[in-house]
């Protein structure tokens, strides 16, 4: 019986361990991560849960993914791509109802924006990117490896601090807004785009 204790007590004690050095080493790869940031971006932390590495930052980047445009047309004789285009309403917050310009591709790709009062440009509602031709304004679009996405935000790093990242979150510092990398395998297969404005 005492032996039985002994035996649980140190499975225990050496599943803590194993615990504890799995959280230090996240931390520790998301300090590191910090060090390597690209300037532009700006970036104040980085965190690492699982297999998720979210970065925020203080740059225009994630607020205006698609660049800064003060109409729709702008934006789509720009890009030149084919949009098929909705006008509508959404609700915020249950109180709110503003005006939303939708753009779909025939892949199912759609983003929504809607143009502000107060920043006289387009702002980000929601978008779901699949398709490989809609290229956001860092350059980032589907198709690329997981290497050439974490290039356009981090100089360098090792590559073992992201082989297990199967999505990248990149959240402006306000966090009202942000950019969710999805990663399968290598490549990059999704691009979402989520706001939580409350003002219009």
């Amino acid at each position: 019986m005492k032996k039985a204790l002994i035996a649980t007590a140190l499975l225990v004690l050496a599943f803590s361990a194993g615990a504890q050095r799995s959280q230090v080493s996240s931390r520790a790869k998301a300090v590191r991560m910090l060090a390597y940031a690209r300037p532009e971006y700006q970036v104040k932390d980085v965190k690492v849960y699982a297999d998720t590495m979210t970065v925020f930052c203080l740059s225009d980047y994630p607020i205006y993914p698609l660049g800064k445009w003060k109409t729709v047309e702008d934006y789509i004789t720009n890009n030149q791509l084919q949009w098929y285009r909705e006008y509508g309403y959404k609700t915020f917050f249950d109180t709110m109802t503003v005006a939303v310009n939708t753009l779909k591709r025939l892949d199912g790709t759609n983003i929504n924006v809607y143009r502000s009062i107060w920043t006289n440009k387009l702002e980000m509602v929601a978008a779901k990117i699949t398709d490989s031709e809609v290229v956001l304004d860092n350059g980032i679009h589907v198709g690329m490896s997981k290497e050439e996405v974490f290039k356009v935000i981090f100089k360098s790093y090792p590559k073992s601090y992201t082989a297990d990242i199967n999505a990248l979150k990149v959240i402006a510092g306000t966090s009202e807004v942000g950019e969710i990398y999805t990663f399968k395998g290598n490549k990059l297969r999704h691009i979402q785009i989520i706001s939580g404005y409350k003002y219009y």
